[in-house]
């Protein structure tokens, strides 16, 4: 499993995180499920291929959504990422969906009569299965989007080929609106993208981070951009409150002490280098002349890395 698979996997797993997504998504916003709504599902299941042998599939994220009251689930709902367009994805997320359907038929409970004492099988409640695709590449994910677009059906057998849509959240395409329907971490990583697609530069909001540990890992895996773990601490109560405003003051602070220590280290390597090929005037002259010191360092440099 890459890094970047295992970060989003971790960040969207926060129940309140996903609970966003989807009320983002699905509900215009509105609180419709909560946090505490939510229950982990099991992320695994299998196909037998034409090998005859069984092979497992995963789902990057999925969660029950509980009725509170009854602890009845309402629905099965599962988060997929993509960075690039998959052609095959209406048939990936059939595959997700139809085993989860699968293992809803599984869960059958077989009963014992008091009076009969036979047994019969008591046929649990059927509840919805719903996958959305978060794909955050460069270019629009404009196809496919339902299973026809990855099939090609003879025109006389479309009429008897059942459809299959799938969700994509095309999330640097998303509007300043859509952004704003967002109310968790979640809300700084669509706007990163958004910002990023629209103007090709990012200026940071003042929304605190709940989950620093997550997002910051994140960010730094989607963007590449190791900056944002340089100012990582192992004391998350330092980190508590951050915004990404104050996250990227520390990431400029610490790139100019690291860039001081590296020109440091680099100029003693340097006159070293001088000293050892007898060359103690320019030693003398790079110390009083920076312009001449630049000179040596950049005469030198592959002799200094």
């Amino acid at each position: 499993m890459g890094e970047k698979d295992i970060t989003q996997k971790n960040f969207e797993a926060y129940n309140d995180v996903f609970a966003d997504i989807i009320n983002g998504c699905l509900f215009d916003g509105e609180e419709v499920i909560s946090e505490n709504s939510l229950m982990d599902a099991q992320t695994y299941s299998q196909y037998k291929a034409d090998d005859s042998a069984i092979h497992e599939q995963e789902r990057d994220v999925a969660k029950y959504w509980l009725d509170k009251k009854c602890c009845l689930r309402l629905a099965l709902i599962g988060v997929e990422n993509q960075l690039a367009i998959d052609t095959d994805m209406p048939l990936r997320i059939m595959g997700y969906d139809g085993s989860a359907y699968r293992d809803e038929m599984n869960q059958d409970e077989l009963q014992t009569c008091q009076v009969t004492g036979q047994k019969r099988r008591v046929k649990n409640k059927r509840y919805p299965i719903i996958t959305l695709v978060l794909y955050f590449g460069k270019t629009p994910w404009k196809k496919p989007l339902c299973l026809y677009d990855s099939l090609d059906i003879p025109p006389r057998l479309r009429d008897f080929v059942s459809d299959y849509k799938i969700n994509v959240i095309d999330v640097p395409r998303l509007t300043d609106e859509q952004v704003g329907k967002f109310v968790s971490d979640f809300r700084i990583i669509a706007d990163y993208f958004v910002q990023i697609y629209n103007t090709k530069e990012y200026q940071p909001s003042k929304q605190k981070i709940r989950h620093v540990d997550g997002l910051l890992k994140l960010m730094s895996v989607l963007t590449n951009d190791k900056r944002y773990m340089e100012v990582y601490s192992t004391d998350l109560n330092e980190m508590e409150g951050l915004d990404m405003c104050e996250v990227l003051d520390r990431a400029e602070s610490r790139g100019k002490e690291i860039g001081k220590k590296y020109g440091i280290e680099m100029i003693n390597k340097l006159y070293a280098l001088l000293l050892a090929k007898g060359l103690n005037d320019d030693v003398t002259k790079a110390i009083q002349d920076k312009t001449y010191c630049d000179y040596l360092l950049n005469k030198y440099h592959s002799a200094l890395v």
